[in-house]
């Protein structure tokens, strides 16, 4: 069924050429004759037949006010209606809240397990204390995580130490332990993460329920993405990805505010200009547009967290931009494109790329007046190279992200858990965090008393919730059909996280990459199945009562499943000790060892 087009289609009101589409329907039949060449020749009497109640009524928006008129056509009926009443707008909060609890439950139960420091977290736990510190990544001696782990912190030093990725992540990762009880509290290591995790599921039941109008369908969202291992795991263990997940929907969900907003601010201009009889010309200058630049600052720290947050600034700059180019044409400015880019487009990519630009750079203030941090006196040491039109700090600092390029670009470590991306959409091979060989390897007694069984297991397997990444998988095919017959801008919206997160790991086969990385798109994998659940289901009053009961039940069912497989996975994304035939029942693929 295609869905309602009610904003970003072309809804012009029947022109002259159209009248034709209501004439007789056989050709040679007379539109009309001469009274006295009919009162001449009398003509057999046909059976008229009832009119259709449906046919030829004229459209009622076309009695509205013009402004009401354009923002039907340009926001949409249901999202109009979405935050109408008082009751409506706290009903919307309540749910979200509701949801955000339970994901809460799920990513903080006993976040300490393991009180060890879980795969990468050897770096980013350790440098993000060294931030809090030293305002700095500094060294560490050799095998320093016992005695980190058992509270101890003096090991740090202050020579500065080379890292490879930017400092937002990591300064949030060390306020959490700063807040969290210290470095003695594995749980502290984790509560920034665990906290962005949770307050992403905040965030999607507002977006969804934003994009789809309608707060039934935000809440499907959340709960969906409450449950998927990878958004979990990722909550769970001190990686940069939980961040980079969070700023780039945090900015996606400010860009559909701005698109709100300035569309309504389209309509109030649009409309004084033609009621007053005037020409759009290339329609109305629509001002600040702050939900816009609050986006660019969030982009601005997704790229302060992990360097891909760039490919979201790239399209997500270009999906506001044809929002923008859409709207103008649907209130019937002529040589619409144009004038979005004019109007619209060259304004955008220069506030949003400028902005996120210089919040990038703002996020490496530690660094730039810290004179200890690695490479921070570069230019200094060696005056006349680089970019020498540059100030000496950003000199150092444009040879410092020179040597950080290099070293990503040409990162080919072999590791047994590294994936291609094509396989990331069906979590192929999914990345192994936790598997200690001191549980693994205990028996007789010992493992009674641990597991209960023979033989144990404890792992923290970041895989993601199977019946969602499945199913979001088939409705990918199904958006981009959408998206290519009917125009559908949600589908293009959805789809443009998938596309940011997703594409640009394919110019890098070469480099070691893993299945995580994934989790900044899980948002958009959610969107995308819920997009489709609307589909299935449809409005109101385009299926028979029957037909719909029959449509929610398949998704609740779906849902359901969902949140069932997330608690019978549960214990393996969480490092729960269990038998190891538990464990073993979850390794449905080979590639899941």
């Amino acid at each position: 069924m295609p869905p309602t087009r009610d904003d970003d289609a072309v809804l012009a009101a029947p022109s002259d050429d159209d009248v034709e589409t209501r004439l007789p329907a056989t050709p040679d039949e007379p539109v009309s004759q001469p009274a006295e060449a009919a009162a001449a020749e009398p003509v057999e009497a046909e059976p008229v037949e009832a009119a259709d109640p449906e046919a030829e009524q004229p459209d009622p928006a076309d009695d509205l006010p013009t402004r009401d008129r354009l923002l039907r056509r340009l926001v949409g009926v249901d999202a109009l209606a979405l935050d109408a009443t008082p009751r409506a707008r706290l009903t919307g909060w309540l749910w979200a809240l509701a949801v955000t609890v339970f994901a809460g439950v799920l990513r903080m139960w006993d976040l300490g397990r393991p009180h060890k420091l879980v795969f990468d977290e050897t770096y980013y736990v350790k440098d993000g204390w060294s931030l809090i510190k030293r305002g700095y990544e500094a060294a560490w001696p050799t095998d320093p995580n016992a005695a980190f782990e058992a509270g101890d912190a003096s090991g740090l030093g202050t020579a500065a130490e080379y890292v490879v990725h930017p400092q937002v992540g990591k300064w949030l990762i060390g306020l959490g332990i700063q807040l969290g009880g210290g470095v003695g509290s594995s749980a502290a290591w984790r509560l920034g993460a665990a906290v962005f995790g949770t307050l992403a599921v905040l965030l999607l039941v507002r977006v969804a329920r934003r994009l789809f109008s309608s707060t039934a369908w935000g809440v499907v969202a959340g709960v969906l993405l409450a449950v998927d291992g990878e958004a979990i795991v990722m909550s769970r263990v001190s990686l940069l990805d939980p961040f980079l997940m969070f700023f780039v929907l945090a900015a996606f969900g400010a860009l559909l505010l701005d698109r709100d907003q300035a569309r309504r601010r389209l309509a109030d201009r649009a409309a004084v200009v033609l009621d007053a009889g005037d020409d759009l010309g290339a329609g109305p200058r629509l001002g600040w547009r702050w939900w816009r630049l609050a986006a660019a600052v969030l982009l601005g720290l997704a790229i302060g967290t992990k360097w891909s947050g760039m490919y979201f600034l790239a399209v997500f700059g270009l999906m506001t931009v044809a929002w923008d180019i859409t709207a103008r044409r649907t209130v019937g400015v002529r040589g619409w494109f144009w004038a979005g880019i004019r109007r619209d487009g060259v304004v955008a990519g220069v506030a949003m790329v400028g902005i996120a630009a210089v919040t990038y750079v703002a996020t490496w203030t530690s660094w730039l007046v810290h004179p200890l941090a690695y490479g921070r006196q570069w230019a200094a040491d060696n005056p006349g190279q680089g970019v020498t039109w540059l100030p000496a700090p950003l000199r150092s600092l444009w040879k410092y992200h020179q040597d950080m390029w290099a070293f990503h670009t040409g990162l080919d470590t072999p590791h047994s858990y590294a994936s291609h991306p094509l396989g990331w959409l069906v979590q192929w091979r999914p990345t192994s965090m936790f598997y200690p060989p001191e549980v693994s390897g205990l028996s007789g007694q010992q493992a009674q008393d641990a597991c209960g069984a023979s033989q144990c297991s404890q792992a923290i397997t970041a895989i993601g919730n199977p019946v969602l990444w499945v199913a979001a998988t088939a409705a990918i095919l199904v958006a981009l059909v959408w998206l290519v017959r009917f125009r559908d801008w949600r589908a293009f919206a959805v789809l443009s996280g998938i596309i940011a997160g997703w594409l640009p790991w394919f110019a890098y086969p070469h480099r070691t990459i893993f299945t995580f990385y994934s989790v900044a798109f899980v948002p958009w994998m959610v969107l995308t199945l819920v997009y489709v659940f609307t589909l299935v289901v449809g409005p109101k009053d385009e299926l028979d009562p029957r037909s719909r009961r029959w449509a929610i039940g398949v998704v609740s069912a779906i849902v359901a499943l969902a949140v069932a497989v997330g608690a019978f996975f549960y214990p393996i994304w969480t490092a729960m000790v269990v038998p190891y035939w538990f464990w073993h029942a979850h390794m449905w693929l080979t590639t899941w060892i």
